[in-house]
Formats: structure tokens, sequence, C-alpha cells
């Protein structure tokens, strides 16, 4: 008897393990998630891994940077930080195609807006995780070469968001400062996720990422 209740005990332990690790699965995941959908990335993309090639990429960064808060500054949400960035891509291509041309390269650049893989990335004290998100993605010439990103929105990498008194308090929940600042803690819970999300994607063939959005 005494073994059989201490069967039970052990059954009833697992099985509040496992419920409290899911719902701290489905917690992160959502945050997670959230992150993803909110966030707007800059992804500038060199023509070659050239040393001039490569110091071209970071002179067109410098011009994007300088102007990007005109275009879209004060936006929202990332969807009015996109539609914003939309109605300005020729404004973009036309402003590094000038720094190139001042520069002696011929190169044409094309901006276009892109759902874009991102491997986990780190910027300043904060890691992107790995995922799919919304980018600017400036391509000169071939964009062959190695990349150059940041986040837009929120503004993040723009010189204008150095002189606000905001944080990433202030545009991020506490949870998200969390996988952000500890991506070590999270990258397997993650990964789970991702795979998690996958699988019901291929048996229901339903996005649920783009269902919560709407």
């Amino acid at each position: 008897m005494k073994h059989f209740k201490g069967k039970i005990l052990l059954t009833a332990l697992i099985l509040t393990v496992v419920i409290s690790n899911s719902c701290s699965l489905l917690k992160t995941g959502m945050e997670y998630d959230r992150l993803k959908r909110d966030v707007l990335r800059l992804h500038i993309l060199a023509d070659s891994d050239s040393v001039r090639d490569q110091w071209l990429k970071l002179r067109v960064r410098d011009e994007v940077l300088r102007i990007s808060d005109s275009i879209f500054g004060g936006a929202s949400s990332r969807e009015e930080a996109e539609e914003k960035v939309r109605n300005n891509l020729r404004r973009l291509e036309n402003a590094a195609e000038r720094v190139l041309r001042e520069l002696g390269c011929t190169a044409p650049v094309r901006a276009e807006l892109e759902t874009v893989h991102f491997d986990e990335r780190t910027y300043g004290d904060l890691t992107m995780p790995a995922g799919d998100y919304r980018a600017l993605r400036l391509l000169i010439g071939s964009g062959g070469g190695h990349n150059w990103w940041c986040v837009m929105y929120p503004e993040l990498c723009i010189p204008a968001a150095c002189e606000k008194s905001g944080s990433i308090e202030d545009v991020f929940t506490p949870e998200q400062i969390d996988i952000l600042k500890k991506p070590k803690k999270y990258r397997i819970r993650l990964a789970v996720w991702d795979k998690t999300r996958a699988f019901r994607k291929k048996l229901t063939g339903k996005n649920d990422e783009n269902r919560e959005a709407a």
C-alpha cells in the first residue's frame, strides 16, 4: 500500500513539474512572439566582403541613420514605422546612392521591406533571439557581402534616440527585457517553442502568430 501511495505521489510530482514547465514555456513563447512582431530591423548588405565594399556599407549606414528619424520618428507601433518607411523607400535609395557616388562607387542600392530570418544577434547589451522579423533591407549592388544590422523600431540604433529620456523599459515588457538580456537562459526554451509552432502549423496549416496579430 505504501509503495502504491509512493507511486501516486511521484506521478503527481512529475505532472506538477510538467504542467509548470508547460505554463512557463507558453508564457515565454507568447512574449517572444510579441517581441518579434513589434520590432522593425535594419539590414544593410554590402556588395562584397572586400575592405572597400565593407567600408562603403558603413558610410551608407551612417547616412541612413542620419535621416531615419525624419522619415519615421515618432512612430507609435511597428506597423506605423513600416508604413512610413514604405512611403520613403525611394528616398532611402537616393540617399544611399548619393553617398556612394560621392565616394566614387557606381553600385545601385535597392531598399525593400521583407520578412527576414535572423540568427541570434547581439546589439550593445541586448541580444535579439533568432527568428523571423520584419526588416528594412538595403542591398548595395549584389548584396553578397557581410551585413550590418540594428533595431530601427523601437529606436535602438538611431542617433536621435540617444537624446531621448526614454529607455527600453518604455517599449518592452519586463519579460521581453529578460529575454533580450539573458539569451543563454532562454535559448533552448525558444528553440522548443519554434519547433512546437512549426509542428502545429504543419498539422493545422495555420500561422498562429499572424492570427494573434490580427
